[in-house]
């Protein structure tokens, strides 16, 4: 240890290259009606969270296969880490910098780890697994949740330090989420003809096309991948879908539960949970080790844009776990069964954190959010592992307010799509309510219909339009966010489409 500190002291003083962190943990953020727990004030919270991931990065953070790389440690076997734990780590570092003074450091060097490790499939994604002598292994294809929160942790990184130094933040989590999209459906992680989320780009045909897991329906890192990518709409659509899924799933599987399972496939026709050993074992149709993740992943979004739809699910599991635990928390277990048995006789963090998350949107149940709260603080870290002493620190940052997006205005350096090659143009790009549809004098005078979008992608405005000159459309009743305006032609053909900020 003493060897590898030294290593690391070296680096740091030749690297001679952190930037100042432009929101310095604690952030605070102001989320939407919640309720976090009331035993302690917020700096006791703050405290709690500096204090575990000293801790957490003790346990996890490693330098190693070269000295300007760290990885996050995944504890099992001779795997050294995966592309999950990767993402993790370079979420909860951006979290925390400010508190950490070494925390661009240790990013960077996580970023130089991914980037060492490609997907031999779509060179912006990541190997999934690397195991001891720093190599891939069980192939060098990539994992959809790891390729996720890579591009935002990107972001994060952009947002926190900016893209002007060694690394341009912001130009690899574009490749990234480019790479997620693909050019196909049979490329990356993403199969645009469903709107759904695949397994990772290994998925090409057969019947894990029509698959997913519901623990990456990472839908506000889709919200911020919509700001920054020429495909916002595919995006709003993922969005969208991870949704009707998660309704599908609590109508006709889980309705007295709310319980979402690992795996779901035929989503191209009438969706169901996995069957049993489908891909990982025989919960793979319940709520395991991957679903265990939902409150945390949907709760975000509920509290950081006010999703409804995220509020009702997780309220939906929520109010279950209240009446079946009877308000005790020692009650909850390792796994359940859609209709609400227990699936495993035995205590993980791994869902009682979440749950925590979940409890934050019920505003009425002030005592059990704190009950689980004091839960999650007093589990034992030798007894959780890597994947529950993550998810743990990832949901007290979330529990304190302290985990934020990057609002879609940070990303300045972005060129804006405001050229007239699709026939016309949106001015301002930045505006307190009124903008103007510009239309080229030579353009064909045919009636067409303007849509706007928010990042929610729900349609507030609907005109139609004769084309000709500069038309106003006036936004200001709306609420100050990101908003696309969309062209259709006449037969309802998309013609472009321009993102404006409202302020």
């Amino acid at each position: 240890m003493q060897k590898i500190n030294y290593i690391l002291i070296i680096f740091i003083l030749i690297s001679n290259r952190v930037t100042p962190q432009r929101y310095p943990f604690p952030r605070h953020t102001e989320y939407h009606k919640h309720i976090k727990p009331s035993q302690y004030t917020q700096n006791e919270l703050d405290d709690q969270v500096r204090s575990f991931y000293n801790t957490w990065k003790s346990l996890y953070l490693k330098n190693g296969c070269e000295t300007d790389q760290f990885y996050v440690f995944f504890d099992s076997d001779n795997t050294i880490t995966v592309s999950e734990a990767m993402g993790y780590g370079m979420m909860i570092i951006p979290l925390m910098a400010g508190y950490d003074p070494e925390a661009q450091t240790y990013f960077d060097g996580l970023y130089r780890y991914y980037k060492a490790h490609p997907s031999g499939l779509t060179p912006n994604l990541m190997a999934w697994k690397q195991i001891t002598g720093c190599v891939n292994a069980d192939g060098d294809d990539s994992a959809s949740d790891g390729d996720i929160d890579i591009a935002f942790g990107l972001l994060l990184a952009h947002e926190q330090w900016g893209s002007t130094g060694e690394i341009n933040y912001l130009y690899h989590a574009k490749m990234i989420i480019k790479d997620l999209m693909g050019e196909t459906s049979q490329k990356g992680d993403i199969n645009q003809d469903l709107s759904t989320v695949k397994l990772g780009d290994w998925v090409s045909s057969g019947s894990y096309m029509n698959s997913t897991r519901t623990s990456d329906f990472i839908t506000d890192h889709f919200r911020a991948f919509a700001c920054v990518s020429d495909d916002s709409l595919a995006w709003i659509k993922i969005t969208d879908k991870c949704y009707e899924l998660v309704s599908d799933m609590q109508k006709n599987y889980s309705p007295q539960t709310g319980l979402l399972p690992d795996f779901i496939v035929n989503i191209n026709g009438t969706a169901e949970p996995a069957p049993p050993d489908f891909l990982e074992g025989k919960l793979d149709g319940h709520y395991s080790y991957n679903a265990c993740r939902d409150p945390w992943r949907l709760g975000t979004d509920y509290l950081l844009n006010g999703e409804a739809k995220a509020l009702n699910a997780v309220k939906k599991i929520n109010s279950w776990l209240y009446q079946k635990t009877g308000g005790n928390p020692s009650r909850i277990y390792a796994g359940y069964y859609l209709n609400g048995n227990a699936a495993a006789n035995w205590q993980d963090v791994s869902f009682t954190a979440p749950f925590a998350v979940g409890a934050m949107l019920d505003t009425t149940k002030q005592d059990w959010l704190n009950k689980l709260y004091d839960e999650v603080l007093s589990s034992k870290t030798s007894e959780n592992g890597y994947y529950g002493n993550t998810l743990k620190l990832l949901s007290m940052l979330v529990l304190s307010g302290n985990y934020w997006v990057p609002p879609c205005e940070v990303y300045s350096s972005i060129k804006k799509h405001q050229s007239d090659s699709d026939g016309f143009t949106v001015y301002p790009t930045r505006t307190n309510g009124r903008v103007n549809i510009s239309f080229p004098t030579a353009s064909p005078r045919q009636k067409a219909e303007v849509k706007i979008i928010n990042m929610t992608g729900s349609v507030v405005l609907e005109r139609s339009i004769d084309p000709a000159g500069s038309i106003p459309i006036d936004l200001s009743s709306f609420p100050a966010g990101i908003y696309l305006v969309s062209l259709f032609s006449k037969n309802g053909k998309l013609k472009g489409v321009k993102k404006i900020i409202l302020e």
